[in-house]
């Protein structure tokens, strides 16, 4: 295997004065959360903008750009790019590396190759947002979602940030700073482009707009109550003329999925993940309506589109009380499950719970992949997924009927068995208990937010798989007394390796698994990418960014920048292949040369 030695391009800096963005706010049509959903439609766009990103872009097959957060609509994360391949990949050599600063003055700006600053005032800073600046998350920006690779720019965004850097060296061309009235800032997932236009989340529940050129704020609007503690990572994702966003929260509050209208911020269309008014579907899954109304299944990670279909199909988190379900007998749909929205209407069209009764934070919101499949000699439209609960799912995309399960994590033991369907059946001697439960996985799953990815070259399905065992008690026995996630302590016990698990999607088997070093959850960090090339991109977990061979797991190069905080990416600049991945605040771009 190469350690990368070759050249550095530092990133520099350009001039440009400090602008301040209107306070103002669009207006929303939103509604409060725990009311019926809106039928309001907003009017057709007017005055849009062409150029940029034609939305129509994104259902051709991804190449030489990164246009949205899976590359294009299928979640496979699979490039055409054939440059980097399994005879080239040991040339992978590092181009270029530039640090992202939160800094709003004149000495803020970029760093280069070991923090250095270029020469130069900065580039353009835009303040926006609806807060004072006394809550401005403390220490460096992390990078933790997709960046936007389009017309020689990239979008990086971090809770709070967004900017845009030079494709070739890094170098700052704007930053835009939201000003915050506080909130959970965990990550953010990344940004949506239509036409010129930028769109991101902020922690404190803002959809803003800002022109993807300048950085301009063209508007903003509220997408959830910040008084009922919702906070908002998920990278928005446009699909035609509407922009489909989620949000997310940890307390008893129903999780919904929205459609605005990108050009002015209306509202389109709310979708609620859990019944919300009698004779909603879902709610005999429920002990009432009061339960199912504070019931979670919030909408934290982007969901794949089949333009076929117009579905959009997304996957819910979990219910709540998380871990205390006393008070919530029942299945509890529509959380932990596979939802199936038409995007014109905001209608459910099918579902599929991959984790009916959930009593241990396992969300089912990783975001799934849309694959073409022969299974016994017919023609297959599928889509999978490998839940945070250790089992992997393929169904039928078109009408949600079940294809193939089974058990992919290795220590995984909540289960009874599978049932009729193929979801597995919870086992309550596996929630938490005041003498205390063994169970696997452990709360962050076997798999969480970063993505998995899928070739057709090879058939697979590649997702981290990490392993590892938790005693859960029960803190607080009487069901009235706990909210969120709360109710229950744990500790880790034992250990056990983790992997790279590669999956036959058709049949749910396992093909083959590459093992990390370390246990106790050590395992893969940031999430995949697959490429024409016959390669799969991921980080270790000592730290390397790695190229395995796709067939079978054989680690072909790596090069040891730290742990990865996003999924790797790929595209071309000036016909050259590229691959880009970040460390926290840093950005690492990697080419033959």
């Amino acid at each position: 295997m190469t350690r990368t030695t070759r050249f550095v391009l530092t990133a520099s800096l350009v001039v440009a004065p400090v602008l301040i963005a209107a306070q103002g706010q669009a207006p929303t049509g939103a509604g409060a959360p725990g009311q019926p959903p809106s039928e309001v439609r907003a009017p057709a766009p007017t005055g849009v903008a062409q150029g940029g990103l034609d939305p129509a872009s994104l259902l051709k097959p991804l190449g030489e750009s990164w246009p949205t957060y899976s590359g294009d609509y299928t979640g496979r994360r699979y490039s055409s790019l054939t440059e980097i391949n399994q005879g080239t990949v040991r040339n992978l050599s590092l181009l270029w590396t530039t640090r992202v600063s939160a800094a709003t003055t004149a000495g803020g700006g970029f760093g280069g190759f070991g923090g250095g600053r270029g020469g130069g005032p900065t580039a353009p800073v835009i303040i926006g947002g609806e807060g004072t600046g006394e809550f401005a998350a403390p220490g460096t920006p992390g990078i933790k979602g997709s960046i936007l690779a389009i017309d020689g720019v990239l979008y990086v965004t971090a809770p709070d940030h967004v900017w845009a850097l030079d494709v070739r060296d890094g170098h700052e061309l704007w930053h835009y700073f939201w000003k915050t009235r506080g909130g959970t800032h965990i990550g953010n997932r990344g940004a949506a482009m239509w036409h010129n236009n930028l769109y991101f989340e902020t922690p404190d529940n803002y959809l803003v707009s800002v022109d993807a050129r300048t950085g301009k704020e063209r508007w903003h609007v509220e997408i959830a109550s910040f008084s009922e503690q919702y906070f908002s990572t998920m990278a928005p994702i446009v699909v035609g003329d509407h922009l489909l966003v989620g949000t997310g929260n940890d307390l008893d509050a129903p999780g919904f999925l929205q459609s605005f209208d990108p050009d002015t911020g209306t509202l389109q269309w709310k979708f609620y993940t859990v019944p919300m008014k009698p004779g909603d579907p879902g709610l005999d899954t429920w002990p009432n309506l009061d339960a199912a109304r504070h019931g979670g299944g919030q909408v934290w990670i982007p969901g794949v589109y089949d333009p076929e279909t117009k579905l959009y199909i997304f996957g819910t988190g979990n219910p709540t009380p998380g871990y205390t379900g006393a008070s919530r007998k029942g299945d509890n749909l529509f959380t932990c499950a596979l939802v199936a929205v038409n995007v014109d209407t905001g209608k459910m069209a099918w579902y599929y719970q991959t984790s009916p009764h959930d009593t241990h934070d396992w969300d089912s919101a990783q975001t799934p992949i849309l694959i073409d499949a022969t299974i016994g000699g017919r023609a297959r439209k599928l889509v999978s997924t490998a839940a945070r609960n250790g089992y992997f799912f393929t169904v039928d995309r078109v009408t949600g009927e079940p294809v193939a399960t089974a058990q992919y994590g290795t220590t995984t033991n909540w289960s009874l068995g599978p049932r009729k369907n193929g979801a597995p059946e919870p086992n309550p001697q596996k929630e938490a208990t005041i003498p205390g439960s063994l169970v696997s996985p452990v709360e962050g799953g076997v798999t969480n937010w970063p993505p998995p990815a899928y070739s057709p070259d090879t058939g697979l399905f590649y997702v981290h798989e990490r392993n590892g065992f938790n005693i859960v008690y029960l803190t607080e026995p009487d069901p009235r007394g706990s909210m969120g996630l709360g109710g229950k302590t744990v500790a880790p016990v034992g250990s056990w390796p983790s992997f790279l698990t590669a999956i036959d999607p058709k049949t749910a088997k396992i093909a083959w698994r590459h093992q990390y070093s370390g246990v106790n959850g050590a395992g893969g960090n940031g999430g995949l990418l697959t490429t024409a090339g016959k390669l799969v991109f991921a980080g270790d977990s000592g730290g390397n960014f790695v190229a395995y061979d796709a067939t079978n797991g054989t680690p072909l190069w790596h090069s040891r920048i730290g742990t990865l905080s996003n999924a790797p990416q790929t595209y071309a600049v000036d016909g050259k292949q590229h691959v880009l991945v970040a460390v926290n605040d840093t950005l690492y771009v990697f080419a033959l040369y």
